[in-house]
């Protein structure tokens, strides 16, 4: 018997920034600033009604069964965050998606539209923002005094109509009142990526490419130097960001300069160059990916 889709509020949240905490604090320091974070997201999703689905990495989803709930959640979440000590220099900040609509659930799991756009919501919430679908909003309607900020139309892959997206305005003061809105002009750059004669642009709808000796990567490293999984490259509205989960390290070269290693960290594409996966390009330069960005201006 086919399972009928349940109406749920769908959130995402991430700490900020991790990256650069595992950088400055080192692997256990950090280690325990993303768990108490974690901890901080749990204990209020699970105080105004919610369901963490599952904790990936530095990432919580949670499920609510009203929109009003998550993004009361949402707040709690930021509130407690932001109210504790900086370690080391460092402020923790954390950035939240919110859906509301169908879900399919699927054991502890869900699935579905809902979940997605979910996701890129959180894709686009800068350090401690809440960002929400129209849907999401309009679920709200005007119970609970939630303030919200109108953003812009955003194109989301699926979809065949933009998507309204607003910020919840969880920090109630006076210059977050008077502040002017800057809209999110819809993401319009492109990535041409080249390897071994196949072509694959990254536009609008395209988020994210995989690189790896696995088959299921978008594209395959032959390359015994490479990781199974070894690096994507993630669209944040118009900038590409590589991101190194290998164990020998990618290779950036930007045209006219030096090429620069990156290993566990992340680097923002720019222009042309080339991409070498687990050595130096000189090292060895039978297998290597191009990539071309096409401004949005």
């Amino acid at each position: 018997m086919e399972k009928k889709p349940v109406e749920l509020a769908v959130l995402f949240a991430d700490v900020s920034g991790s990256t650069r905490l595992y950088e400055k604090l080192g692997n256990a320091r950090a280690l325990e600033c993303v768990g108490f974070c974690l901890k901080i997201m749990s204990e209020a999703a699970a105080g105004c009604g919610g369901r963490v689905v599952k904790t990936i990495g530095d990432e919580i989803m949670c499920v609510f069964p009203t929109a009003q709930a998550a993004t009361q959640a949402a707040a709690d979440m930021q509130t407690r965050v932001e109210i504790q000590e900086p370690v080391s220099g460092h402020r923790l900040q954390i950035r939240i998606g919110v859906q509301f609509g169908p879900v399919l659930e699927e054991g502890q799991d869900v699935f579905g539209d809902c979940v997605n756009v979910a996701a890129r919501m959180v894709k686009l919430a800068k350090p401690s923002q809440i960002i929400a679908a129209g849907e999401c909003v309009a679920a709200i309607g005007g119970s609970g005094g939630v303030q919200t900020r109108a953003l812009d139309k955003l194109p989301v892959k699926g979809r065949e109509k933009e998507i309204d997206v607003y910020e919840i305005l969880w920090q109630q003061t006076e210059d977050l009142t008077l502040m002017a809105t800057r809209a999110l002009s819809p993401p319009r750059a492109k990535l041409r990526l080249r390897h071994g004669g196949k072509e694959l642009i990254m536009e609008v709808g395209c988020d994210l490419v995989r690189f790896g000796r696995e088959s299921s990567c978008d594209i395959v490293i032959a390359d015994r130097k490479a990781s199974r999984e070894h690096a994507r490259i993630e669209r944040r509205r118009d900038k590409f960001v590589l991101v190194d989960v290998s164990s020998n390290g990618t290779y950036v070269t930007f045209r006219g300069g030096p090429e620069t290693p990156v290993k566990r960290e992340e680097i923002a594409l720019h222009g042309r160059g080339s991409i070498s996966f687990g050595h130096p390009y000189s090292a060895d330069p039978t297998e290597v990916a191009t990539f071309d960005i096409e401004s949005a201006g």
